[in-house]
């Protein structure tokens, strides 16, 4: 299976590097532009809100990710696993979409959750 990380939280980035199994491919990127590209034939896509703001507690970052994602040529069919802000992380307010978020994970991040979710396909 491949699975694509989207996040500059190096706790997170060590978590996903543990926990898919070691036949599995996981690349982890800062870059979310750069994690778009690297979606194609992902199984997953994770991303951390926070690598996506461009301002601290501005959804707008988020939103161009979103728009992003759902624009680009392989990475818009990648299902997306968002990894939420720590509950006392204010925004100034939250966007969605319909079916644009598959899964949802909230912080802390350990090694077992990425175990666990690399069995939601």
């Amino acid at each position: 299976m491949k699975f694509i990380v989207i996040t500059k939280d190096l706790s997170v980035a060590e978590a996903a590097r543990q926990g898919f199994h070691p036949t599995d491919e996981c690349h982890v990127t800062e870059d979310w532009s750069k994690g778009l590209d690297l979606a194609q034939d992902a199984d997953l896509l994770f991303v951390d809100m926070l690598a996506t703001l461009t301002e601290a507690h501005k959804i707008a970052g988020y939103e161009e990710f979103a728009m992003g994602k759902m624009s680009h040529p392989t990475a818009k069919k990648t299902p997306l696993v968002l990894i939420s802000p720590p509950a006392d992380y204010d925004l100034d307010f939250m966007a969605g979409w319909p079916d644009f978020v598959f899964g949802h994970i909230r912080r802390p991040v350990d090694y077992k959750i990425f175990r666990r979710a690399s069995t939601w396909v």
